[in-house]
């Protein structure tokens, strides 16, 4: 009897026996199921690895599963922030109440946009709106005209970058066009670009215009260009 008995133990044995344990739970719906919190107290160092994967936590099914890492860099690399625009037709240059005197800006409106989001530009007010504190890089570049006059434009006109904050107006950045007096020629080289980074606050606008501008005309508009991009590139 005693024989049957191990014959039959070692014959179970030659099987692999699969089951479902559960922790806190009478129905597991896993190998191990755990409800409630898990605790590791020691695990081992390693110099090198021949690779790795993540684990995340689905919160749907709070269940456990291995991810390439990569797929987390490439969800973390997209900027929501980023947005550029070109304007190379039907160029004005628009002026409201809050702004300094002599500043007026470029209407872009969304449909110029070449990357980005519309919803971080608006046409009411053609401002591209902070959507997160942060410092942020920004690049506007003006050509008035064919980007060289026949004389030096009056009240020294050039590129500004506007912000709007709680409603005050403020230029926080500006660069002249370049003025050239010679003996028998006055020139004003009117294509300039202007770079920089700014801590900006969500809710924040910025409008990109001119600078000393009450003298220009729309006749020194014609086959103007203008272009800015903006991104964010730290909390």
């Amino acid at each position: 009897m005693k024989t049957k008995i191990y014959s039959l133990l070692l014959a179970c044995a030659a099987f692999p026996l699969f089951s479902q344990v559960g922790i806190n739970t009478s129905t597991p719906t896993a190998t191990l199921d755990v409800n409630g919190t898990l605790r590791v107290r020691d695990t081992p160092a390693a110099g090198t690895v021949t690779g790795y994967n993540l684990l995340a936590q689905d919160t749907g099914t709070t269940e456990v599963f291995a991810m390439d890492p990569q797929l987390i860099i490439a969800a973390s690399s997209v900027n929501p922030s980023i947005y550029s625009a070109k304007k190379i037709a039907s160029l004005s240059l628009l002026s409201l109440g809050l702004f300094p005197t002599g500043f007026r800006s470029v209407n872009f409106l969304q449909a110029e946009r070449t990357i980005g989001s519309g919803a971080l530009f608006s046409d009411t007010d053609n401002t591209y709106n902070i959507p997160s504190t942060g410092v942020y890089a920004v690049s506007f570049s003006f050509r008035l005209g064919t980007g060289l006059q026949a004389s030096v434009l009056a009240n020294n006109p050039g590129v500004g970058i506007l912000r709007t904050r709680s409603g005050v107006a403020t230029v926080i950045d500006s660069r002249p066009f370049s003025g050239a007096s010679l003996v028998l020629l006055d020139l004003t080289i009117s294509d300039t670009t202007l770079n920089g980074i700014y801590s900006l606050q969500a809710g924040d606008k910025l409008t990109f215009g001119l600078t000393g501008s009450s003298a220009i005309t729309a006749g020194l508009l014609t086959s103007s260009i203008s272009s800015f991009y903006i991104y964010k590139i730290s909390n």
